[in-house]
């Protein structure tokens, strides 16, 4: 395809179309801030003193939350490696493997989750406002109920939510320029704040000492490993979502060397010190309060300086809106954006976004550790685990890393596979996930636990690294006779890349 060519095929819009070298200038320093820059917020916080609630000491959850970085980190550069080379965001490069068409399908997947994050934020931020509003204007806890009880949703943090949540597609109407002025201002303003909190859990608890020395409260070993290794792949799908879309942020690398050592310096430390962080003061509030409070916004608001509250809640809200802008809003607008490229914009797409968000009920999602953990983070790593898998073998394997640029944006050309679809990826994408389906409606009390094999509902505990192993295998597999159009991708490229 020529260049004018492309600019009139159904599958390119400027959102979408590759990053010409000369405007790749992202480098290690940048990906590295935007890693801590990521991770320094509250679901992290949560899920360090998530592991806490469920039972594990505080070098136990610190050793989880590593593992499972330092194993997602894995998959994060190798799927990078195509948008640094290439120039291209993820749903564009997943056309490559599951086809033109067949790629809205991992495409709206990861979507889909990303809203379910979206919403999360958005919550945590409005509630942190909240948090703060109730203790200078306290008439907003005794608001008069205007939701349903089964929504389990008050008058006052139903207010800040949506202020929040309009906060947040304001910043998308400005822009990706304002996501990354965000994203410094949070990399300097937060850690600041984090260790505030860490210093009052410090003298609050007597020194680290007494904080350290809380036991773990499983009584066996087969009691820790039953919870370890469903909390690895919750530590893992954590950052599943991005796993798979990296792409859309190192497609503005200088260089693989820049994607690959920002990654490795920003990902696991920056996610294993702001959990130790947590750990430190979840284990605090056992000793100061006689209760384990997991939710900082809870813990917050329990201190009695006003001035203090507010400076926290502000702190929380503006990391919130910045994470939440770079992992949840970027990402599937693309997404979104790529179902329809003519006529759905980045902005149309991060809209989207928003609505889907607040449909799911993300104050429901995260009321418990449990359901944090075991329904919420599993459940999503099980659909984005056969995705990873199938991309990677492709990229790798199939593909040997070479891809046509340019046939990625024609709707007839070697990746149209069968009528826009690679029958061989959905195929191995359904393989991948079929095994975790029993123990996720297990989980969720759909089926009774008697109503499958024990080994196959376990299963589901390591419900990414099933699926990713799965579909990467089947995939190959089935490729090994179908490989329509590779020939033609291997011989020719019509794309200067950078390596």
């Amino acid at each position: 395809m020529d260049e004018t060519t492309r600019h009139f095929s159904s599958l390119y819009s400027e959102d979408l179309a590759p990053v010409p070298p000369h405007k790749r200038t992202w480098n290690t320093w940048n990906y590295a801030a935007l890693w801590i820059s990521m991770s320094l917020c509250i679901p992290t916080y949560m899920l360090a003193s998530s592991l806490i609630e469920g039972g594990m000491n505080w070098w136990q959850a610190i050793l989880t939350i590593f593992l499972g970085n330092s194993i997602v980190l894995v998959p994060m550069i190798l799927n990078g490696h195509a948008g640094a080379k290439y120039g291209i965001p993820f749903p564009v490069f997943a056309r490559a493997s599951f086809g033109v068409k067949g790629a809205n399908i991992p495409a709206i997947l990861r979507a889909i989750v990303a809203c379910g994050w979206f919403g999360i934020q958005t919550w945590i931020g409005g509630f942190a406002l909240y948090q703060m509003l109730r203790l200078w204007w306290p008439w907003l806890e005794t608001l008069p109920a205007v939701f349903p009880a089964a929504f389990g949703l008050q008058t006052g943090p139903a207010i800040t939510f949506l202020l929040f949540w309009f906060l947040n597609l304001y910043v998308v109407y400005l822009g990706v320029e304002s996501i990354r002025k965000l994203l410094v201002f949070k990399a300097i303003f937060l850690p600041v704040a984090a260790l505030a909190l860490l210093y009052w859990a410090v003298r609050a608890g007597n020194g680290l000492g007494p904080i350290l020395q809380q036991p773990s409260r499983f009584t066996n070993t087969n009691e820790m490993l039953g919870f370890f290794f469903p909390a690895l792949t919750g530590m893992v799908g954590f950052w599943a979502t991005l796993s798979l879309n990296i792409p859309d942020f190192t497609r503005y690398a200088t260089g693989q060397r820049a994607q690959i050592r920002g990654q490795i310096i920003g990902l696991p430390p920056s996610m294993t010190l702001f959990a130790f962080i947590g750990v430190v003061v979840t284990s605090a509030t056992t000793i100061v309060y006689g209760t384990t409070i997991w939710d900082p916004l809870v813990l917050a608001g329990r201190f009695e300086s006003r001035l203090l509250v507010s400076f926290a809640m502000i702190a929380v809200a503006i990391s919130t809106l910045a994470t939440n802008i770079a992992a949840n809003i970027v990402s599937p607008a693309n997404d979104f954006a790529n179902l329809w490229p003519s006529r759905i914009s980045f902005r149309k797409g991060g809209y989207m976004t928003g609505i889907i968000g607040i449909l799911i009920f993300p104050w429901k999602l995260i009321a418990d550790p449990s359901g944090y953990i075991f329904t919420w983070l599993i459940a999503y790593s099980s659909l984005l685990g056969p995705v990873g898998g199938i991309m990677i073998t492709d990229y790798y394997f199939i593909r040997k890393q070479r891809l046509l640029t340019d046939e990625l944006y024609n709707p007839h050309g070697p990746y149209h596979f069968t009528n826009g679809f690679n029958i061989p990826a959905i195929a191995a994408l359904l393989a991948g996930v079929l095994p975790n389906v029993p123990g996720f409606l297990v989980t969720i009390k759909a089926i009774g636990a008697g109503a499958v094999p024990g080994w196959i509902a376990q299963l589901y505990n390591y419900a990414w690294f099933v699926g990713f192993l799965v579909s990467g295998i089947v995939y190959m597999l089935l490729m090994q006779t179908y490989k329509p159009g590779i020939k033609t991708i291997k011989e020719t490229s019509a794309y200067v890349a950078i390596d």
